[in-house]
């Protein structure tokens, strides 16, 4: 297993708590934006993926509201992922990613329509299914069913095995790509999966 697939499994821990988590706005105890209603929203930029992850992860774990999300074509910097965050609070959340060892290539306030993140997820109605696609990773659910008829994209060594462990699965009922997951990839088809499964269950 490489460097960065062993730091990337652990990572995945994070799923274990729910998705809402890091979803959520405002929601954070003692950080800036609680209770104030719209918050001024910025981006941190990362140069890898990777660094983006880690980011999520450190700051959930400090209580910050935060989401990942995409970044607007002006800003992309080879990295298909940011983090969107209370722009108030970027000095303490700075801190928190010093200190462990992730620094952000910089921080940009939300400040008009050219700027919008776009959401990582999207959702395409084919009729009898859902398709769910998170970034490069997609998901198809049988409507009626629940079951899990097509798992597709991605180019990660573990895609193909995280796909026949869960295709022909109902949705509610298999394990998580995060249970075996150790890939960028694996991370974008649990996004994916969390979706599809709240579209299943209405």
């Amino acid at each position: 297993m490489s460097g960065l697939a062993s730091k990337l499994k652990g990572l995945f821990l994070r799923f274990s708590r729910g998705a809402s988590q890091g979803n959520s706005q405002g929601k954070a105890s003692g950080k800036p934006g609680d209770g104030r209603g719209q918050p001024l929203l910025g981006l941190l930029l990362f140069e890898q993926t990777g660094d983006v992850i880690q980011a999520e992860q450190a700051l959930q774990q400090a209580g910050f509201a935060i989401r990942v999300v995409g970044p607007p074509p002006a800003l992309r910097t080879g990295c298909d992922m940011a983090v969107q965050f209370d722009l108030m609070a970027e000095p303490a959340a700075r801190r928190t990613l010093a200190e462990r060892g992730i620094m952000p290539l910089r921080a940009v306030p939300v400040d008009g329509p050219l700027l919008e993140p776009v959401s990582l997820v999207e959702t395409r109605d084919l009729g009898g299914w859902w398709m769910v696609k998170a970034a490069n990773m997609k998901i198809t659910v049988d409507k009626k069913t629940g079951t899990i008829v097509n798992v597709s994209g991605g180019g990660c060594p573990d895609v193909p095995r995280l796909a026949e462990c869960i295709t022909g699965q109902r949705i509610d009922e298999c394990e998580e790509p995060r249970v075996q997951g150790q890939t960028l990839c694996s991370y974008a088809l649990q996004l994916a999966f969390e979706e599809a499964r709240r579209l299943w269950r209405g």
